[in-house]
Parts: structure tokens; C-alpha cells; sequence
């Protein structure tokens, strides 16, 4: 994916990236303080918010290779059974039930595939809302703060399944997160943004071993752990 000359005015703020490649597969983390456009730029890559001005070329990704996952995830009025199979659904895939019912025992719903999804603890539902990101096997998978609410074991299963799926399916993971450690596990490269720009991007090393960028620097000694 590749966006250039975007700009984007959301009140006071403005998202300005000049040029912005992300060309193979692999982890990405999109590092920042709050408010510097980290949700912002995500939700232009997904098509879920065009920009004022700039072009935005998906090389070939159309929106049923992308989805998006934020903090507060939208839940149907349905099933916790219904909910997980909805993308399929979406892409004319017949659910599979071997994978749908490894899916659901994963996060201990097996039990509780037929109860109704908006009743599940936030937690639960952010659980539910990866799963059922995952299941169709997207190439372009955004992850906005979506595991801040989740236990230790359930992060350790998202990250070894997001390293696990990456690998075997060679997709594109942008990971936006405070949790310094969580980044360090998990992602290979990081983009730092600031005031609504780009100022910074490299690998888990050049970022955290120390920048001549002083909002990075402030930055990691806020959130690094």
C-alpha cells in the first residue's frame, strides 16, 4: 500500500503524510502520542475515511482483503456463533466447521456459540471481534488498541496467532498501541508520528536503541516498560 500527498483536517487537526510505502508483508507498529493520528491514518488505509486530499493506492487490495479492528468493536444483535462467521458469509465462503469450531474453543465459546454476543464482557467481545477478523484469512489486518482490555493469556494467544497467521499467509499487519513491550514482541518495523506527520520509521532496533528524534525519545520514556 502506498499513500501519497495526504492530507486529511479534522477540526483543529490536520493528518499531513507526504509519501508513505508500506511494501511487504510483515508487522508493522504504529507508534505515537495520543492525539498524533495514528486512528486517523488507519482508518484511511482502510477505506473507512477519505482524505481531503492525496491519493491512496492498495496495489490490488480490495476492501475484502482489509479489515480493521478498534478498541470498542461493533457487535450484531446476533450469535457469538453468527458474529464469527459473518465475513465469510460477506464473501460467499460456506463456514467450515472444523475451523469455526477450533475458532470458537480457542477462546472458550464453544459452549457459548449460540448465546448472544452483545451480552459478553467487553474483553469477551474484543476476543470474539479477532477472531472474527482472522477467520477469512485477510491480507491487510489494522489492530487499533484492540488488546488493551485483554488478560496476559489472551494477549500471548493474539500475539503467537498474529505471528502465526502472518507467516503463513504472508499478509500486512499494522499494530497501533502505548504498549511498548508488546511492540517490541511482536512487530518487525515501527512508524513513529507526531502532530499528525510521519517523523520517524525503522526497525525494532534503530527504535528502541536510542533517537536523535526528540518526540521519539520523550515518547519511549512515557509508555516504554
Amino acid at each position: 500500500m502506498r499513500l501519497t500527498g495526504i492530507k486529511k483536517k479534522l477540526g483543529d487537526f490536520t493528518l499531513v503524510i507526504d509519501n508513505l510505502a508500506i511494501e511487504k508483508p510483515g508487522i508493522y507498529g504504529l507508534i505515537g502520542p495520543n492525539g498524533s493520528g495514528k486512528s486517523t491514518l488507519a482508518k484511511i488505509m482502510a477505506g473507512l475515511v477519505n482524505p481531503d486530499e492525496g491519493d491512496v493506492d492498495s496495489e490490488g487490495l480490495t476492501d475484502k482483503d482489509i479489515t480493521f479492528l478498534s478498541r470498542k468493536p461493533y457487535m450484531m444483535d446476533d450469535s457469538v456463533y453468527n458474529n464469527l462467521v459473518y465475513p465469510l458469509q460477506v464473501r460467499n465462503i460456506k463456514p467450515d466447521s472444523y475451523t469455526t469450531a477450533l475458532f470458537l474453543s480457542k477462546m472458550n465459546f464453544s459452549s457459548r456459540s449460540k448465546q448472544r454476543a452483545k451480552s459478553l464482557s467487553g474483553g469477551e467481545q474484543q476476543k470474539l471481534a479477532f477472531l472474527r477478523a482472522v477467520i477469512f484469512k485477510p491480507k491487510f489486518i489494522i489492530v487499533d488498541e484492540a488488546m488493551t482490555a485483554m488478560d496476559m493469556d489472551s494477549l500471548d494467544y493474539f500475539e503467537n496467532t498474529i505471528k502465526e497467521e502472518q507467516e503463513k499467509e504472508q499478509s500486512i499487519w499494522i499494530i497501533i498501541s502505548h504498549q511498548m513491550p508488546h511492540i517490541k514482541r511482536i512487530c518487525d518495523s515501527v512508524f513513529f508520528m507526531y502532530d499528525g506527520k510521519m517523523e520517524i520509521k525503522g526497525n525494532i532496533q534503530e527504535i528502541f536503541s536510542g533517537s536523535a528524534n526528540p518526540h521519539l525519545e520523550k515518547y519511549l520514556r512515557s509508555y516504554n516498560g
